[in-house]
């Protein structure tokens, strides 16, 4: 077919405007467990290398043979493991801001810890929670706040906003001070202020009245439940505020 001469010079210009486009995208894509130079700029650190557990522990050091890094992830193994421990950060933080991904295999349930010390049995009993857990194939009935981005047995979420089992999520959680946001793939489903005469109340009639250190610690370490496995984590960066 004959192209006259200024049909063929639109067509360049056209397909040099998408080069330089994609150009101008290319160094907005990242990849897993990378900080940009604009995340490092703004006082980002990675917590997960995608290599290694380095800057991690088990929980008050137990024996711990559940968790292993998988092509970029981090991964609670299901089945028959003989020990098991919850992950915690060697380092401990006050007021930050979190973000990670995370997936969860059918019918399993995890979360994550903040603000946690190691004088208890379980990091939980000290640290409020951020759940994760596959909402529609759990086989027990959940209660609202148990389900995905609740403030674990306080605050349930306001929507639904976790994907299907399999699939990766997108978490953010900011604790600053007495203030705790949890958010979803892009939806704030939990809003709360710690110690006030309202959040004492819901305590007091909660699983964790008699927990007396419970949400009290100002700076903890943060945990990845180990809650029988089936759970995957990446990208997981801090900014501390």
């Amino acid at each position: 077919m004959y192209l006259s001469k200024a049909k063929i010079i639109i067509a360049c210009c056209m397909l040099s405007f998408i080069c330089i486009g994609l150009a101008a995208f290319a160094p907005y894509q990242t990849k897993d467990n990378v900080l940009t130079p604009a995340e490092k700029k703004a006082g980002w650190v990675l917590l997960f290398d995608g290599k290694t557990t380095h800057g991690w522990r088990p929980y008050r050091n137990q024996a711990s043979e559940g968790w292993e890094v998988m092509n970029g992830q981090l991964h609670c193994k299901e089945g028959n493991v003989a020990h098991r421990a919850d992950l915690i950060t060697t380092d401990q933080y006050d007021n930050f801001e979190l973000v990670f991904d995370w997936k969860i295999n059918k019918g399993f349930n995890s979360g994550v810890i903040y603000r946690s010390a190691e004088g208890k049995g379980a990091s939980y009993e000290t640290g409020p929670e951020y759940q994760l857990i596959d909402d529609e194939g759990y086989p027990d009935k959940l209660e609202d706040w148990q389900k995905s981005g609740s403030d674990y047995a306080m605050h349930p979420p306001s929507s639904l906003a976790a994907k299907p089992a399999g699939e990766y999520n997108q978490t953010k959680i900011v604790v600053n001070g007495a203030h705790v946001e949890h958010w979803l793939n892009g939806k704030k489903v939990v809003d709360f202020e710690l110690w006030t005469p309202e959040w004492n109340e819901l305590k007091a009639k909660s699983k964790w009245k008699d927990a007396q250190q419970y949400g009290m610690i100002k700076k903890g370490h943060i945990a990845l439940q180990d809650h029988g496995g089936g759970i995957w984590f990446k990208n997981i960066k801090l900014r501390k505020l």
